[in-house]
């Protein structure tokens, strides 16, 4: 099949992160790794010593008040789940990695929005800009263990405000603007902030969205605020409130970012609360300064001579891994606008116009640009663009295809799968390993990732419950506001398996995905386990059918429900939306039948197609699956929080159609 490294590739080039890295680890650690299997082995069997030589290799130590010392529990202390503790007694700072760059030539960020309008940060003003805002913050009486919001679209100054705050040893949490006032303050109110961040606004679709009002409300709504710092022109109704550029002008002495013990909260990501409150995630200063190198630097190779866009929001864990470009030296691109508007190719340009290195994108968009029947290679200059990342949900083994004879041939796709979780991925693609439509190339380094039966055995090539048997360093320090770690626990770790689980030292971690290791140490990811479509015994992951439906020129989206009903019933339907000028008739509905029934199973063909106005998602791009299946059997209506959700008016239309389904 086109758009595949075959199998046989030759290995990552000797100047690869990733292969310099497994020459340290040979002449380190004593160990042979000649291929990518050898060294992901020795990292999950010797966690301690692979995350050694993750510090060591990028010279952290330097970061650090006293250096890491010797042995094995200097770097794994205790490798229980929960509640691992990682570098004990270490003590750092993120920004302090991201400084190290400074004296780079050229932009660290750039900032653009729908209308053109450009903005750049240099390498050379970054530090002075983070120590003039801490010292703002600073004499607002922000310190160590205080929390800062924000309100913000994707822009430069998101960035440098999240580096001042974490430069002190405070806590950040970010929030988009799509997000109305109280469904902002369900989240941010949690943390008592002291500052909040906002902006005037931002434009989307052709149109300027006012933010003033909205931002003044949510102020009002955080308990405890003693700041709001504004950009653009300030809310109304927001005495005393700060100009960005003022707070950018305080005078600063020498300027050292705080170092703070390695599980001190660096921020707060938040989970997406459609059914109850929002879970607070908080992570800590040096997993996530780890984690991130390892899955920037090794497995996207990211360095100082590379442009990393990745087309995301603040409420979502994936503006967090583009900042991270900044941890390796590479140059960031913040977008604050539509990827579709004035149509699907607006990313495909803004590629091309900064010279892209490493895009970053999703299904949805990449699916747009197919159905646009654009052709991105032919169109843009994409020499520079040396590897495609893909996440959100699973990326389609033909859009693998439409990337490698459209956009660029032979092009590396890394699809990924991680979370706001771990703020990071388990799994995707890395330089030099061979790619095969529809699947994951590896599990990550340091992840020991495996396919768990309902009675806890670990499988290859079958579906099973994607679980995790060692720590992380990124897995949460906590939950916020869960001091006895209950909540976390029943996140994660207590999971009911049938029979006897396999793992001798304790629980593992249930993240609540389907997926299928294969013997080559590939994944294919199929959709939310707890969203499973069990059609006469036999289960199938939700993405298995979009990736069949959505692959028709017809259909724009796809929804697929498994719905209990009275007396043992079970009702499957699946819902569409269309593309421009297209019809849901009798024939549309056989090729979606025939193409599940040929390319899936017989089993799983929908009992029903059906025209939708819309799929409704979470505000960070997913499904809404399992609220809407409880909402079709008549449960759960009034529990999906209006907050929550891309458009609420679409939750009525589908309660209807579960109130005039007949069983």
């Amino acid at each position: 099949m086109t758009g595949v490294v075959p199998p046989g590739d030759p290995a990552p080039t000797p100047d690869a992160a990733i292969e310099r890295f497994r020459r340290h680890v040979e002449e380190r650690f004593g160990v042979t790794a000649t291929d990518y299997d050898a060294l992901w082995s020795w990292s999950v069997r010797e966690p301690a010593r692979f995350w050694r030589a993750v510090w060591e290799f990028f010279d952290l130590d330097e970061l650090a008040a006293e250096p890491l010392g010797e042995g094995d529990e200097a770097v794994l202390a205790d490798a229980r789940m929960p509640g691992a503790r990682w570098f004990p007694g270490v003590k750092l700072n993120y920004v302090a990695q991201v400084l190290r760059h400074a004296g780079l030539p050229g932009a660290a960020i750039v900032g653009l929005d729908e209308t053109g309008a450009r903005t750049e940060i240099a390498w050379s003003e970054l530090p002075g800009m983070v120590a003039s805002l801490a010292a703002t913050l600073r004499n607002l009486g922000v310190g160590p263990g205080d929390v800062v919001a924000a309100y913000l679209p994707d822009i430069p100054e998101a960035v440098v405000a999240f580096l001042a705050t974490a430069s002190l040893g405070a806590i950040w949490s970010g929030c988009g603007q799509d997000y109305a006032p109280q469904g902002a303050a369900g989240r941010l109110g949690q943390l008592r902030p002291k500052v909040l961040f906002s902006a005037a606004g931002y434009r989307w679709g052709g149109k300027d969205i006012d933010k003033r009002a909205d931002s003044a409300e949510l102020a009002g709504l955080l308990d405890g605020l003693v700041a709001h710092i504004t950009i653009g022109d300030a809310p109304a109704g927001a005495p005393g409130a700060i100009d960005f550029g003022e707070a950018l002008s305080t005078p600063t002495a020498e300027f050292s970012p705080l170092a703070v013990d390695v599980d001190h909260p660096l921020w707060v990501l938040f989970s997406s609360g459609t059914t109850g409150r929002p879970k607070g995630i908080v992570h800590g200063h040096g997993g996530v300064v780890v984690e991130h190198l390892k899955a920037t630097a090794l497995h996207g190779d990211l360095s100082s001579d590379d442009v990393f866009f990745w087309q995301t929001a603040l409420s979502w864990m994936m503006w967090n891994y583009q900042v991270a470009g900044l941890l390796c030296g590479a140059r960031i691109v913040c977008y604050s606008g539509s990827p579709l508007y004035p149509d699907a190719d607006r990313l495909w340009q803004i590629v091309a116009d900064e010279k892209v290195t490493y895009f970053g994108t999703s299904p949805g968009q990449l699916q747009a640009s197919r159905k646009a029947g654009l052709e991105p290679g032919d169109q843009h200059d994409l020499s520079a663009l040396r590897t495609l990342g893909s996440t959100g949900s699973a990326l389609a083994p033909d859009l693998f295809v439409w990337v490698d004879e459209h956009v660029k041939k032979g092009l590396p796709i890394s699809s990924i799968s991680g979370g706001t979780d771990i703020v990071s991925a388990f799994a995707g693609g890395s330089t030099g390993v061979p790619v095969v439509p529809g699947e994951l190339s590896v599990r990550y380094l340091g992840v020991s990732l495996e396919s768990w039966s309902p009675d806890g055995r670990p499988q290859v090539g079958e579906v099973g419950e994607l679980v995790v048997t060692e720590p992380m360093p990124s897995m949460p320090v906590s939950f916020w506001d869960d001091p006895d770690g209950a909540r976390y626990r029943a996140a994660y770790f207590e999971h009911e398996w049938q029979g006897p689980t396999s793992h001798p030292d304790g629980p593992v971690w249930r993240h609540g995905d389907w997926v299928t290791v294969t013997d080559r140490g590939s994944l294919v990811i199929h959709g939310r386990s707890d969203a499973t479509l069990n059609r006469h015994g036999i289960r199938m992951g939700s993405a298995d059918i979009y990736e069949v439906v959505e692959s028709l020129d017809e259909v724009a989206e796809a929804f697929v429900l498994g719905v209990d009903g009275p007396d043992g019933k079970y009702w499957m339907p699946l819902f569409v939306t269309l593309v421009p000028g297209a019809v849901l008739d009798d024939a549309l509905e056989k090729r979606i039948a025939s193409a599940v029934a040929e390319r899936l199973s017989r089993r799983h063909v929908p009992d029903e197609v059906i025209e939708a106005p819309g799929i409704p998602h979470t505000r960070t791009g997913k499904k809404l699956e399992v609220p809407v299946t409880a909402i079709l059997a008549g449960r759960s209506e009034g529990n999906v929080d209006p907050r929550s959700v891309d458009d609420y008016s679409l939750i009525e239309w589908y309660a209807e159609q579960g109130r005039s389904h007949r069983w």
